[in-house]
């Protein structure tokens, strides 16, 4: 099953309401704190390295550009063509290829699958963002994507982030500007337990090679000039150990 219309709608509207200036969207911090600490984790977990990346829930490409600097054929993939149309503007150089993709929806994922062979997929904090019934659907897909060869690194917030954002949500002075437009748009950040990512994972015949913690970096600050960061858990996953 797709995800509903309703859900592609509301990441259309964020997407095209969002400014094209660097660090104007809550999740995009800049690569040196989100993707450049996170892919020497994965580099080591790596058993083909030359593998097609996909960066799956590309937004806008800011990580799909840091990337594409450092592997040979990388793709950025997102539900929402607006927040392509983000990253091919950004993207000048073309260093990467952008694509429209459904991963909750199995044909999606085989097409491109068919097209790029097995990959290597970067997942940062997608599966709390999406609809209860379409997260097994999207690690199936990632699964598919990865095949026989390929690794994934998923990040995701931990459980403990509920209690960060919900507060944040609360203040008396409202929620931060940044984060303010994820709400009004209707696609506020879903709570996933710690336990059931593991789980998606393995029910999509994946076998976990690493995990840890780490913060997840945002581009607010409190109101003490405090970046916020978010409690965060990673894992590495492939079809083999």
């Amino acid at each position: 099953m797709s995800v509903t219309s309703r859900y592609r709608e509301a990441w259309e509207g964020f997407w095209r309401e969002a400014s094209e200036e660097p660090g104007s969207v809550f999740w995009d911090a800049e690569p040196a704190l989100t993707v450049g600490v996170h892919l020497p984790l994965f580099e080591r977990h790596l058993a083909a390295p030359g593998l097609p990346l996909v960066d799956l829930g590309c937004g806008n490409g800011t990580q799909t550009r840091f990337l594409a600097d450092r592997f040979p054929h990388v793709v950025g993939a997102d539900l929402s063509a607006a927040a392509l149309d983000h990253a091919r503007r950004a993207d000048r150089a073309g260093q990467a290829r952008y694509r429209l993709f459904d991963g909750s929806e199995k044909n999606d994922a085989e097409t491109l699958h068919a097209e790029l062979g097995d990959a290597n997929v970067y997942m940062r904090g997608v599966l709390h963002q999406c609809e209860p019934d379409d997260r097994q659907p999207l690690v199936n897909s990632l699964a598919a994507l990865v095949g026989e060869r390929g690794r994934a690194f998923v990040v995701e917030l931990a459980e403990a982030a509920g209690t960060v954002l919900r507060g944040l949500a609360q203040s008396p002075e409202g929620p931060p500007a940044k984060l303010a437009p994820v709400f009004r748009h209707g696609i506020a950040p879903g709570e996933v337990s710690d336990a059931a990512i593991p789980d998606y994972l393995r029910t999509a015949g994946l076998t976990i090679l690493a995990s840890g913690e780490l913060p997840l970096i945002t581009t607010e600050f409190t109101a003490d000039g405090r970046r916020i960061e978010l409690p965060s858990k990673w894992l590495v996953a492939g079809r083999t150990a």
